[in-house]
């Protein structure tokens, strides 16, 4: 029977192994979790955690971050009413090919559900996208490779490829790419088992995966995901020395995880400052929660509640910390690299040259590579003498964070394919434009594009996006206009996939695309259109206004966070403490005796007054040139000019 003494002492019934916690007189209730095993087993107790109720300042209202992430055991009663949790029996001893499919079906429904508590933890001033979209967004590319399997239970070595693969393809951001390799080591060692795999061959695993990880990474910085996995595999190979069972490993390994995710502040100050834990660990513990509710019949964790207004941009580190003078590194360079495994070391030595957050992970002759850098055309070129790059993808991380807001507002519009074609016979040639802002899309229209994608900086159309779009234009040749230099690699991949002759006409923004419009010829064939249109818009003269998330230096002087920022094909032309003051200033520098017109199109931040300002200071300093303004509800920027 069950004995539970008024002084503190708990035990449990007879017929096990007796294991004793200690209950603090007047403190709070012990969520005491307890592993126990029959008699003939052995048992070991895990630490108690009453600590975990006492309220903490941060981020997260816990003592342990991680305690957020969890949910309570179910607690049973015993005398005078001690709790004390029992884990539930039935527990997986092999994971066999279903058991995996599980797991990773688990871990993608996970990540879904916490992805905006993982995407609030990451606050580094720059970040690669949103950790925790990222990492969601990869575990969707593994889960539609396993899916295409088929319904029935595939041979583990076919399942476990199926996974390898779908992470390298899918990765997404740093994040991203570290998980597909975490997921490739886990891969290649289940892949290696007979046919199921045992604590060992978990423990082996998670061993193969922080290596892995570690060795894709040039700079390896704790305080990340790596110390996360790292913390794991250790836990998990003591255990395996001690003769656990599977449901044993898997438990210490997420007690290792979760610890280790814990310390992530003390080893990155910075994250300690902000008051949360690393957001790549967050999202990686995840697994581990999905692992234990295949093995051990655990309900998945729910997130959180979070206030997102609680979060600012704050300095903090991710996997991504960098050396100072590299964190300012304003691109973000990804893609997929066919090259034999041996130039691969001379590549990274290239690379280490011209960037940092460098990871290259893969083999067999196709990489996922990824830099931080501020010089793009290096970075691809020096995929040349190794192989050959595809699926180019180039983020401007200096816009990334500002815009977050609007990728979060927007999200449900894009990646839905196109708008909906106007009615109508379709034209010889067709344009695709890819645009964000109802007055924006309002104008394209008016000039003729038969096909509108809501994309932009960091919400890049995805190749299926553009390549609907093209397909559903009707017309036997269709033009795209990119409108951003980010989007370009993924129009001419889509030229290569249409079944319709496409041209790719290299627009970097929204007023070349208007100007390339004035060129169009709907009754024309596409090859004489693009290069019509292409003409027209290198004629246009493009400024923009926008405003600085970060503190830089730039060819026209020291940038404060906060500064106003004018823009030109050249790069920033001004810094000013106010808009209109940088909005004059770029005018008085892009606008000569030359120019006859001056279109100004009004984005998110700008108003009446502001804009009333900047006609009369055309008229008092360019009075010969007309002035048009149009609204276009673009995010990010304020103003737009064309100038003819």
């Amino acid at each position: 029977m069950g004995i539970c003494r008024a002084g503190g002492l708990a035990t449990l019934p007879e017929r096990m192994q007796p294991v004793q916690t200690w209950i603090r007189r007047g403190a709070p209730f012990t969520s005491a979790r307890t592993r126990w095993m029959f008699g003939s087993h052995r048992r070991f107790v895990r630490r108690w955690e009453w600590l975990m109720f006492m309220p903490n300042d941060g981020f997260l209202p816990q003592t342990s971050h991680t305690a957020a992430m969890t949910r309570r055991l179910p607690l049973e009663t015993f005398g005078n009413g001690a709790k004390v949790s029992i884990q539930a029996m039935g527990e997986t001893h092999q994971l066999r090919a279903a058991d995996i499919r599980a797991t990773i079906l688990a871990y993608r429904d996970a990540l879904r559900a916490h992805q905006d508590v993982v995407n609030r933890l990451n606050v580094y001033p720059v970040p690669d996208g949103d950790t925790g979209t990222n990492m969601a967004l990869t575990l969707e590319s593994v889960v539609a490779e396993v899916e295409a399997l088929g319904p029935g239970e595939p041979e583990l070595a076919t399942l476990t490829k199926a996974l390898s693969h779908g992470s390298l393809m899918g990765a997404r951001g740093n994040s991203g790419v570290i998980l597909s390799q975490l997921l490739r080591g886990l891969a290649d060692e289940f892949a290696a088992s007979d046919g199921a795999v045992g604590p060992a061959d978990l423990a082996r695993a998670l061993g193969t995966a922080d290596r892995l990880a570690r060795s894709a990474v040039m700079r390896p910085v704790e305080g990340t995901i790596l110390t996360v996995a790292r913390g794991a595999a250790e836990s998990a190979t003591t255990t395996v020395a001690a003769g656990g069972s599977l449901g044993e490993v898997v438990d210490a390994a997420r007690t290792g995880a979760a610890d280790a995710l814990a310390r992530t502040p003390e080893l990155l100050p910075v994250l300690a400052d902000a008051g949360v834990v690393d957001a790549g660990g967050t999202g990686f513990l995840l697994f581990f929660d999905a692992l234990a509710s295949v093995v051990l019949d655990r309900p998945l964790p729910e997130p959180p509640e979070v206030d997102t207004s609680a979060v600012e941009l704050l300095a903090g580190h991710g996997i991504e910390a960098a050396p100072e003078g590299i964190a300012g590194l304003r691109y973000e360079v990804m893609y997929l690299l066919e090259a034999p495994d041996e130039t691969i070391p001379s590549f990274k030595e290239v690379w280490a040259g011209i960037g940092d957050s460098i990871v290259v992970v893969g083999g067999d002759g196709l990489w996922n590579c990824h830099i931080h850098t501020d010089d793009i055309g290096a970075a691809v070129e020096a995929s040349l003498d190794a192989g050959r790059p595809r699926s180019i993808r180039v983020t401007d991380l200096l816009e990334q964070v500002e815009e977050e807001r609007w990728v979060r507002e927007g999200a449900h519009t894009a990646g839905t394919g196109p708008e909906d074609v106007p009615p109508g016979p379709p034209p010889t040639t067709a344009v695709v434009a890819v645009a964000t802002g109802e007055g924006i899309k309002r104008i394209f229209r008016s000039l003729g594009v038969r096909s509108i994608i809501a994309g932009g900086q960091s919400m890049n159309p995805s190749t299926r996006d553009l390549l609907d779009a093209v397909e559903d234009a009707g017309s036997d040749e269709v033009v795209i206009l990119p409108n951003n230099k980010n989007i370009r690699a993924v129009a001419e991949t889509v030229a290569e996939l249409a079944t319709r002759q496409v041209h790719v006409v290299p627009t970097s923004s929204v007023v070349e695309g208007f100007a390339a419009l004035l060129a169009y010829d709907p009754a024309d064939h596409g090859a004489q259109n693009a290069a019509a249109m292409g003409a027209s818009a290198t004629r246009v003269v493009a400024g923009e206004v926008t405003r600085s998330v970060r503190d830089a230096d730039s060819a026209a002087g020291p940038i404060n966070r906060g500064d106003w920022l004018g823009l030109s094909r050249a790069g920033i032309e001004v810094v000013a403490s106010s808009l209109t003051e940088a909005a004059t200033r770029l005018l008085d520098r892009l606008v000569t005796d030359d120019h006859e017109l001056v279109t100004i199109i009004e984005g998110e931040g700008a108003s009446g007054g502001d804009t009333r300002h900047l006609t009369v200071w055309l008229g008092d300093n360019r009075p010969e040139v007309d002035v048009e303004v149009h609204h276009g509800g673009q995010p990010l920027y304020p103003y737009l000019f064309s100038i003819e």
